[in-house]
């Protein structure tokens, strides 16, 4: 076969990768949306820091504000919607799967494992992204920041490399500026890498430059931030603890995490099958970075899983890195040809197969209406026979629960595309009608403690500033108790117009409880109504001044 056609060949695959990212990343576009829980956080932040604040400067918050970075700048060119939020993920998401591509050509995965694996990416990690969200942000900074490494590693040219690993600090940087845990693994895994290449290499130098421009960069996003920042950005220091136990993880991680430890089972043993003289092989660099970078990808999800638990699929990052080492492995060792058409169009059947639940529940509704199911008939009919099904053998007893089927959208313009419970949007309605808010429109002073923060723009009011100032309000979490003291005094001494309140009784302290206490006493509640979170198990309340 001709040098020619191979490369014809590796091209068509390579522009099919790169259409199966951006296409599958553009689906979010087409489609509308239930208002998402804690997407107040992701809204909240892009929208201040698109208006011009300074974090820790003008609101405090334990992470670093590499999270909103992306969604600030789409909120600065498309306006403060929270539609935009989804079209900042739409990037975002493509912004990973080029990352992983890249990663995987840097340490020569061939064409077809490297489309699979591709396929494997963008299925199980980001197709379900809708939202930007700081547990994924992270790890998307450190896809990018490693795909630079993996570049600057494997460069025979010092200015070039150099180049790449300042492009790859920068971004660790940013996915530690996100979310300290996985930031943090991610600077570990950078310098592991680094570690092994030197000792293999004698290019002493890549790792002190390489934490020496992780350091510069640090400081010049840092030190302007100060003294703020020190207090707010969470690494243990008191007011903060650490949350975690030995116990939390050793029951995780031993007790559970089934995947992860069969994967590491089946690299160790597609490392053992294949390699014959491991000196020889230890010098054989892209295998072995490919080995560590798998091995650690697998180390961070593990950890990972307890550090940063909500929701519970944070993780599955690691299933792309396993398939694309083992499925690498295997072609080799079982000489399966996977760059020919029949083998390729075959695994990426079971691919599709295995990841079915991803593209299954769009096709499902479809199906559904085709093969209607079958309703239970009330128990007093005589002439129909009643039906239990696995549909239907569980009866709900919640009479507060509303169906995501029964939610509906609002006129205001960001909510566009977004819809929330009746409950919900009439109760917006309802603030927005109070004589206190038309009467202050834009001069009123409102503390807004729920999820429904895009109504800073709909009321419209302006946001409280200040370095000691919250951004969100789960005690012990985004605000101490310093702070629930200062809300204390304003509520006592009636310094608001408008208090929006949540209470969540099944959170703890999601917005703390004790100053609902003073509410109660302080305040006069006119009105409440159905936050919009699913279970709807939270309420809204609304209070002004007596």
């Amino acid at each position: 076969m001709s040098t020619s056609f191979l490369s014809l060949k590796g091209r068509k695959l390579a522009i099919t990768e790169v259409i199966i990212i951006i296409a599958l990343a553009l689906v979010p576009l087409f489609v509308t949306f239930p208002y998402r829980v804690n997407i107040f956080l992701s809204w909240e932040g892009a929208y201040r820091i698109s208006s011009g604040q300074i974090p820790y400067k003008d609101f405090g918050t334990p992470l670093g504000y590499g999270y909103w970075l992306i969604p600030a700048l789409f909120f600065k060119l498309l306006g403060p919607q929270l539609i935009t939020l989804v079209k900042a993920q739409v990037f975002i998401n493509i912004m990973a799967g080029l990352a992983f591509r890249s990663i995987l050509k840097s340490v020569g995965t061939a064409p077809g494992v490297r489309l699979l694996s591709v396929l494997v990416f963008v299925l199980s990690y980001s197709f379900s992204n809708f939202w930007p969200w700081y547990n994924h942000t992270v790890i998307v900074f450190e896809l990018v920041g490693m795909s630079f490494l993996l570049k600057g590693i494997l460069s025979d040219n010092n200015r070039g490399r150099y180049t790449w690993m300042g492009a790859a600090a920068l971004f660790i940087f940013l996915s530690l500026f996100t979310k300290q845990d996985g930031g943090g693994m991610a600077l570990m895994l950078c310098l592991a890498l680094l570690a092994y290449d030197s000792i293999v290499t004698r290019r002493w130098w890549n790792v002190p430059v390489f934490v020496a421009m992780f350091t510069v960069i640090a400081l010049i996003f840092i030190v302007p931030l100060m003294p703020g920042f020190a207090y707010w950005f969470n690494h243990g220091q008191p007011p903060h603890n650490s949350r975690l136990a030995i116990n939390d993880f050793t029951d995780e991680i031993l007790g559970s995490s089934n995947w992860i430890k069969g994967y590491v089972v089946l690299v160790i043993v597609c490392i053992v099958a294949k390699v014959k003289d491991w000196k020889t092989w230890m010098q054989q660099r892209r295998d072995v970075l490919f080995a560590l970078l798998t091995i650690g990808m697998l180390g961070e999800a593990a950890i990972f899983q307890v550090t940063s638990y909500t929701p519970p699929d944070n993780n599955i990052f690691f299933h792309s890195f396993a398939f694309a080492f083992i499925a690498t492995y295997l072609c080799d060792l079982l000489q399966i040809k996977i760059n020919q058409f029949k083998p390729l169009l075959a695994a990426t059947l079971l691919v599709l197969f295995w990841w079915s639940g991803a593209w299954w529940k769009y096709i499902g509704r479809f199906t559904d209406r085709l093969f209607p199911v079958q309703e239970a008939a009330a128990g007093n009919d005589p002439n129909r026979e009643n039906v239990v099904s696995k549909r239907n053998y569980l009866l709900s007893v919640d009479s507060t629960d509303v169906p995501v089927s029964n939610w509906i959208f609002s006129n205001l313009k960001v909510f566009h595309k977004i819809y929330m419970p009746a409950a919900t949007v009439q109760g917006i309605d309802r603030v927005l009608a109070l004589p206190v808010v038309k009467e202050k429109q834009g001069d009123i002073k409102v503390l807004n403690m729920t999820e429904l923060t895009p109504l800073a723009v709909a009321m419209p009011y302006k946001l409280e500033t200040g370095a000691d100032y919250p951004m969100w309000y789960h005690l012990g979490v985004g605000m101490f108790n310093r702070q629930l003291a200062a809300f204390k005094e304003k509520v006592q001494q009636h310094h608001y117009d408008l208090i929006l309140f949540e209470y969540a009784p099944t959170l703890n302290n999601f917005y703390p409880f004790a100053l609902r206490a003073e509410l109660k006493q302080h305040y006069h509640q006119v009105d409440s109504f159905l936050a919009p979170r699913r279970p709807t198990d939270a309420i809204i309340e609304v209070y002004v001044k007596p």
